[in-house]
């Protein structure tokens, strides 16, 4: 069975035990597999409409990476120590700016992938805690290889999602939270202001 059967089984496997109730149908490595690669076939099919119908590609981005990624927790992620001065309201509207930024972000940085392999690196020591958050480690290989990190966490529903990401040693969750901060400064920690000023 290669790969893309596995994960056409996984995802079988998975709506068909969702209706049960049964609680963490995938592990965190198996949902980080699934969602990436489908996103990258997603990047294969529509990459043309990265020029004829910019706003489309990253509608199809957008409807993979929402799939596996909590924005919500990607928010407060970002906002860090501030997320407990916000909002619900502001918190949900933080969490829809960063499904744009993030989409547009990862669908631009993948318009060039053409089929390149996907290595997942084995994962360190099992946690002692079955809920604590897990790091699933893959490489993009090609002329020059590409390290990514997902951090996965539990969802009330027993679902893993992402909440950050490492690209090549990058975390975006921290450089978000420098450029948070730096807003938040600028503006009196007015977060409103912040989200308006957001780009």
């Amino acid at each position: 069975m290669n790969l893309r059967q596995k994960m056409a089984a996984a995802l079988l496997v998975s709506l068909l035990l969702g209706s049960t109730g049964n609680s963490q149908e995938m592990t965190a490595l198996e949902t980080a597999e699934l969602g990436v690669n489908t996103l990258l076939q997603k990047v294969i099919e529509s990459k043309e409409l990265f020029l004829s119908d910019r706003e489309r590609y990253f509608s199809e981005i957008e409807s993979v990476l929402s799939t596996f990624v909590d924005f919500e927790a990607v928010a407060r992620v970002v906002m860090s120590r501030y997320a407990s001065e916000s909002t619900e309201q502001q918190s949900e509207r933080f969490a829809a700016i960063l499904r744009t930024t993030l989409t547009r972000f990862y669908g631009a940085s993948l318009v060039s992938y053409n089929g390149e392999e996907l290595v997942f690196l084995p994962p360190s020591g099992p946690e002692a805690d079955p809920r604590a958050d897990v790091v699933v480690t893959m490489e993009l290989q090609g002329e020059t290889a590409l390290r990514l990190q997902y951090q996965m966490f539990l969802n009330e529903d027993d679902e893993w999602k992402l909440k950050n990401l490492s690209l090549a040693g990058i975390n975006l969750g921290r450089q978000y939270y420098g450029q948070f901060s730096a807003l938040m400064e600028q503006h009196g920690n007015d977060i409103d202001a912040v989200l308006d000023n957001w780009k």
